[in-house]
């Protein structure tokens, strides 16, 4: 299974005043570096998806990707960005504001897809499910174009459509959503 990793940065970051949280500082570096450092070997290609900063942006050596409409439309959004763009069959995506993401992510995805027949894998933990830390197959694609074009934008009710497959995670700490500055 040929796998690219999507980086979700294309979004406001309004709950961190406007910025852009891909490019916030943690522990000495941007965000969306430590996201790259953990997903990069895990999976064949990495997309970035972002909507602004396009100078800095390919400073990470990753192809940087937008939305289809300017709209800020939500991780979907990104979702169908990467479907557009990536060169595999299977796209992970993941926040551009989660650092620690898991380092097995990509595999343990995988073998549910592969245990469950099914074209969506989603990460969950003790604190529930993380809908942006999924695996799915680009053949979702038209499907997702219909739901966006609908309006929708909830990604858990897009996953919904395609009956997911959940993969529990006990490091809770590695699903840490930085939303605020502090």
């Amino acid at each position: 299974m040929q796998i690219t990793a999507v980086i979700l940065a294309g979004g406001r970051g309004m709950r961190m005043g406007g910025v852009d949280k891909g490019l916030v500082d943690y522990q000495g570096k941007a965000m969306v570096a430590h996201v790259l450092a953990r997903i990069q070997p895990q999976v064949d290609q990495v997309i970035i998806n972002a909507n602004r900063n396009f100078d800095i942006y390919p400073s990470y050596g990753a192809p940087v990707v937008t939305d289809a409409t300017d709209q800020f439309n939500g991780p979907l959004a990104g979702f169908q960005a990467g479907l557009a763009h990536a060169q595999t069959d299977w796209i992970l995506t993941v926040p551009c504001d989660s650092p620690l993401l898991p380092l097995d992510l990509a595999a343990r995805l995988s073998q549910a897809i592969r245990d469950s027949n099914t074209l969506v894998a989603i990460a969950r933990s003790a604190s529930g499910d993380h809908p942006v830390f999924c695996l799915l197959h680009r053949s979702l694609s038209a499907d997702l174009d219909a739901f966006l074009n609908d309006g929708q934008r909830r990604v858990s009710g897009w996953q919904a459509r395609h009956s997911p497959a959940f993969v529990d995670f006990e490091d809770e700490q590695a699903f840490t959503n930085i939303n605020h500055p502090q």
